[in-house]
């Protein structure tokens, strides 16, 4: 007997340009099977649901994060207001976590943004072993570029003087050649082999934990983007699924980890089937670093340089070998490019190639694209690469941006309406927990700063490329779905899922500056209520 769900006296905003608004609708089976006027709602007998008048949007799409790092984070350190604004506050939190968990084991923080420290400076090995020398520690930059290490992680990890850049990374070294226990890009690899684990039972309760919080903000679908190892998410998701956990999720696979021998990579296989809840989507490759590091490709050298320009960070060996893989098994490529240098580097080379993923899918998907020329722009457009970026980092990381653009590079940064006139795919996204903010993975500020242009502080960030909130809402949700190849995902129309957000208020009427504090009160996936927020008294 099916299960028939029906919705009535909402203020639906559906996604769908056939028919953005509508007051009612009907699902079956977790799918809609009819949406309009109430007027016209059809006979059919179901559990009716009173939306009472509120906005409805369809349920987010965050097409870029990555929700086991970030559910694993939750349970570090982490290194930004209220809790840490001082390097000072940093020593005493690993010394806080020292004498918690006793020596030789490991403790590692995450979010550090040198520019919102009072020091304006990364921390190296002597601030970290001020805090703790019995321990290995190691501090994940907000990007996830970049790890700062105390001495005894760099000894485990057999790093001294001697030790040679890797290709595509850095190691930090001071006036005397000695490592400062900052490692940048690729560098950051050579600690992978020594971090300790997390348990895969404690990884799914994190998971289950994580999926608690993303209902919570309206998101019904995510990419997870890859790991910093070659470790596997898929069968921590499936396990947290048959607990649980009511995310669709699309997996992407860091091709840094198995490059070296494609022939024994085969965690594709059986798994790519889009209609599961759980799939397996495709690979990524990092092109390049960060702006708030100061590692992405850029055509113009950053402030205060006149050679510093950032790196390259995947060779031509990596790229060919993970198009060619691709190629022949048709899943989807996702390149991360956030330098103008390397978009074009990487849009140029897909557009170099035909469609090999099935219609509606792109074929490669570009991410971040802070900068991007007219010239990859329109190969974008001209080929069908999908761009995803995170309006996010401009709106929480403004001091970086600042300091390493300047004022007038920062309002070119993430053009959304240059992107959109160009006719190029464009979806929305976190890359939480990869930003500085203390809820990374919350849709709203990000949402806001698409609509006004302005950072958290008040920073202008360019307000002709401001967007409608109808616009942004759509980035969000239908054009991140349709980026990260999820049919069925993100319009609130007749054969697309039930998913979708009740708000406390109505975006479209509230102040855009407003938009932050806007809550869900409700999310619904496959009809059904997974999250219920208190009411306001």
């Amino acid at each position: 007997m099916s299960d028939i769900q029906i919705f009535i006296n909402g203020k639906i905003f559906t996604s769908d340009g056939r028919r953005p608004w509508a007051d009612a609708m009907i699902a079956e089976d977790g799918k809609i099977v009819w949406i309009g006027s109430g007027k016209e709602l059809p006979d059919r007998k179901g559990q009716v649901t009173d939306l009472k008048g509120r906005r409805v949007i369809p349920g987010f799409v965050d097409a870029h994060m990555h929700p086991v790092m970030l559910a694993d984070f939750q349970k570090k350190i982490a290194v930004m207001p209220p809790g840490i604004r001082s390097l000072k506050d940093l020593e005493e939190a690993v010394r806080d976590c020292r004498g918690k968990q006793g020596p030789g084991q490991w403790i590692r923080g995450w979010g550090y943004d040198e520019q919102a420290l009072d020091e304006k400076r990364s921390p190296n090995r002597w601030d970290l072993d001020r805090g703790c020398s019995d321990a290995p520690v190691s501090i994940m930059r907000t990007c996830a570029h970049i790890c700062c290490v105390n001495s005894m992680a760099l000894k485990l990890a057999g790093i001294d003087r001697n030790t040679p850049d890797p290709p595509g990374g850095k190691i930090e070294r001071d006036a005397f050649g000695e490592p400062t226990g900052v490692l940048k890009e690729n560098a950051r690899n050579l600690l992978a082999p020594y971090l300790p684990a997390e348990p895969r039972e404690k990884q799914v309760e994190n998971l289950l934990e994580l999926g608690e919080l993303l209902a919570s903000q309206g998101v019904t679908a995510v990419c997870d983007m890859g790991n910093l190892d070659s470790s596997d998410n898929f069968p921590i998701y499936e396990e947290a699924a048959r607990r649980g956990f009511r995310q669709r999720v699309g997996v992407y696979y860091m091709w840094d980890f198995f490059g070296d021998h494609p022939e024994e990579f085969h965690l594709l296989e059986g798994r790519r089937d889009r209609r599961k809840q759980i799939f397996a989507a495709g690979l990524k490759l990092i092109g390049d670093g960060s702006v708030s590091g100061r590692t992405a490709w850029m055509a113009e050298p950053y402030e205060g340089s006149k050679d510093d320009f950032g790196l390259p960070v995947c060779s031509e060996e990596l790229l060919e070998s993970a198009i060619r893989f691709c190629r022949e098994q048709g899943c989807q490529l996702s390149m991360h490019a956030m330098g103008t240098r390397a978009i074009d580097r990487m849009v140029r080379r897909a557009a170099g190639e035909a469609s090999w993923t099935e219609e509606g899918i792109p074929y490669v998907r570009v991410e971040h694209v802070t900068l991007p020329s007219e010239e990859s722009m329109r190969l974008a457009a001209e080929h069908g690469i999908a761009f995803v970026t995170q309006p996010i980092f401009p709106y929480a990381e403004t001091a970086s941006y600042l300091a390493n653009l300047g004022p007038e590079r920062l309002k070119q940064c993430y053009p959304v309406k240059t992107i959109l006139d160009r006719g190029v795919t464009l979806g929305f996204s976190t890359d939480a927990p990869a930003t500085f903010w203390a809820v990374p993975s919350d849709p709203f500020p990000g949402l806001k700063l698409a609509v006004t242009r302005r950072a958290a502080e008040g920073t202008d960030c360019g307000a002709a490329q401001a967007v409608t909130a109808e616009t942004a809402i759509q980035l969000y949700t239908r054009e991140a779905a349709r980026a990260a190849g999820m049919k069925g995902s993100g319009m609130l129309a007749a054969g697309y899922r039930a998913d979708f957000a009740v708000l406390s208020e109505d975006i479209f009427e509230a102040d855009p500056e407003r938009i932050d504090q806007i809550r869900v009160m409700e999310t619904y996936i496959g009809g059904e209520c997974v999250y219920r927020g208190q009411e306001d008294q």
